[in-house]
């Protein structure tokens, strides 16, 4: 039986395949703006409203009544601008040669700054009234209530809120402060001499950023080899200058911490979701305690490659083939098939979604590379960007990313504005859950062992990479951080021992396990994520807490579903922490990273029970 047998047994016809060229693939931008001059007009429109800001400053006090018009107003401005700048965006990342998009981005970006400058006073004023009288007005006037948390919050961050002087002042070194990301972008983008290499098929690869992503995943061990030479000479040449800007970037995290009289980077970059710090020092340590099924990965990994002396190059092949095409309208019933479990409504809206003007599907000359969802036009609708491929990873990126795209919509629908915009902490696991619903759909409709192995290797690769990773990745930030608090300075080659370091740990260099050469050391400058800083933790904190949620809802334990969706449906009306361990699931105990743990060995049991069957 054929992959499409199985799926036409199972649902509708499929609709007939989309070229990529078909305006059905490509999302509609009119749905955000009627064209550029209905969003400049839009733009002059909220540039003009800006100064009026100014009117609320030194009047938040003196009424109920007027500090809900002075946040309905700040809030309605700011909805506004945030459908404007996703429309600007959007079209700048579907071709970035276009320079008219580039224009509008870029407006769009000094605007927000304009915006943060003029509403600045708001935190210090809101302090300033008292937390006493702030609680009268909140209970006296209902039409506040959509601001009540946030205005908590600001209570809550009154420690670390300086005065309206001093917060303007912060607001506009938004224009400086970004140099060092800035910066990266551009020589890690642009400005290096990239290497050509000739594979043994003969075919020349450009070792850019893109052609490193497709060509380390090569079959043939010499090319991988090859590959990752060039392209990591190439970034080891520029080892002092990326040193310089990430030093910089790690410096203006510890200067933005220290000036608002937080005690660490860490500290203060947790402090905006409430985070306890105990949730990212037992991520790592847990993650350091379980390195053994990582290792055990490897080996694993080598096995199924024919290799005994794993490098860092044999990270990236597929460790099963699978010679089968996903267009897009299977795949999108794949997906839709996968998130049954979810009940009902959730899949009527995420076919609404799939379907709909929402998604720009394919690559074309110009459009930014990757997948992301963009949730923030809060009257309209989420749009998807995606790169499409016919390929089985295809089809996992728009269960992944229409997993943001549905819980943007859930918490527009249960949520105001003000508190719909749910945070990173949250947003992967709505992403990653739907991916292992993805996983558990096709080993069911696997129509061999082969595909099975497929799908499990995977799955396998997912959690290795999202949560060992990231987890990797987590410490070192930890690490460098700690460096620049205790007065030291951080140079290239001090940044590639301390990552070489964590590499080879991670790795099992030392026991055997696989082998990390010197030149790779260097790829921390290949991270961007790094310019953010503490981002990278919550895709591993995320993907453990998906997974045990994963679980009970493939169980049918009974009310799974609804205190998942409960979650989602929450956007941003709590703490981020909070939300999740109400839904049951702790993420400053250990408990959710060893289950985590232990699914990745169940996964593996699996894959050598199926190796052990061939072998009879």
């Amino acid at each position: 039986m054929t992959l499409g047998t199985l799926l036409s047994a199972a649902l509708p016809a499929a609709e007939p395949p989309r070229h990529p060229a078909d305006p059905a693939a490509v999302w509609d931008l009119t749905l955000l703006f009627k064209d550029d001059a209905a969003w400049r007009a839009a733009k002059e429109h909220i540039a003009a409203e800006i100064p009026k800001i100014k009117g609320y400053q030194g009047r938040l006090g003196e009424s109920a009544a007027t500090l809900r018009e002075a946040m309905d107003f700040i809030y309605g401005l700011r909805k506004g601008f945030d459908q404007m700048a996703v429309y600007a965006s959007l079209k700048r990342d579907v071709d970035t040669r276009d320079s008219a998009a580039l224009d509008l981005s870029q407006e769009a970006d000094l605007l927000g700054t304009e915006f943060s400058r003029a509403a600045s006073f708001l935190n210090p004023e809101l302090l300033a009234v008292g937390e006493a009288k702030l609680r009268a007005f909140l209970d006296a006037d209902p039409g506040l209530a959509p601001y009540r948390f946030p205005i908590l919050e600001v209570l809550r961050a009154a420690p670390h809120t300086l005065g309206a002087e001093a917060e303007g002042v912060l607001s506009a070194s938004g224009l400086i402060t970004d140099t060092p990301v800035s910066f990266y972008g551009i020589l890690a983008n642009a400005d290096i001499s990239w290497p050509t290499i000739k594979l043994s098929d003969g075919t020349e690869a450009r070792l850019d950023q893109s052609g490193y992503t497709k060509w380390r995943a090569a079959p043939n061990r010499e090319d991988r080899r090859a590959v990752f030479e060039a392209f990591w000479k190439a970034f080891r040449g520029y080892e002092r200058t990326f040193g310089v800007s990430l030093y910089s970037q790690v410096k203006t995290d510890w200067f933005t911490a220290s000036v608002r009289k937080y005690p660490t980077s860490l500290a203060a970059a947790l402090a905006g979701d409430d985070i306890p710090e105990a949730v990212y020092r037992t991520l790592v340590s847990e993650t350091n305690a379980n390195l053994g099924t990582l290792h055990r990965y490897f080996a694993l990994r080598g096995r199924l490659l024919g290799i005994t002396d794993l490098h860092y190059w044999d990270i990236y092949p597929p460790i099963v083939k699978l010679d089968k095409s996903f267009p897009l309208a299977t795949g999108k019933q794949l997906v839709l098939a996968a998130v049954q479990p979810l009940g009902s409504d959730y899949v009527a809206q995420f076919a609404a979604c799939l379907n709909g003007r929402f998604t720009d599907y394919y690559p074309k000359p110009g459009k930014t590379s990757g997948a992301y969802e963009n949730g923030a036009a809060y009257e309209v609708h989420p749009f998807v960007l995606t790169n499409y491929n016919d390929d089985y990873e295809s089809v996992s990126t728009v269960a992944h990313e229409w997993g943001h795209g549905l819980h943007s919509v859930l918490a527009n629908h249960a949520q105001p504005y003000p508190t719909s915009q749910y945070s990173i902490f949250v947003a992967e696991i709505a992403s990653t859950l739907n991916e292992t619903l993805l996983l558990d759909h096709m080993l069911k409709v696997a129509t061999s062992d082969s595909e099975k192995l497929y799908y499990l290797g995977s799955a396998l690769e997912n959690l290795r990479a999202t949560y060992f990773r990231q987890t990797m990745f987590a410490e070192f930030e930890l690490a460098i951080h700690e460096q620049v608090e205790k007065g030291n300075s951080l140079s290239g080659d001090q940044l590639s021992k301390i990552y070489g370091d964590i590499l080879r740990r991670y790795h099992g260099d030392s026991q055997g396990v696989l082998k990390i050469d010197d030149l790779v050391t260097i790829e921390w400058a290949y991270i961007p994520h790094f310019y953010r800083d503490y981002y990278v933790y919550q895709y591993a904190t995320s993907i453990a807490a998906s997974q045990a949620f994963a679980d009970r809802i493939l169980r049918n334990e009974p009310g799974a579903v609804d205190t998942y969706l409960a979650m989602l449906k929450a956007g941003g009306s709590d703490h981020p922490y909070e939300l999740v361990k109400r839904a049951g699931v702790d993420l400053a105990t250990p408990a959710p990273y060893r289950a985590l743990v232990a699914r990745m060995n169940s996964i593996m049991d699996q894959i050598e029970s199926i190796l052990a069957k061939g072998k009879q």
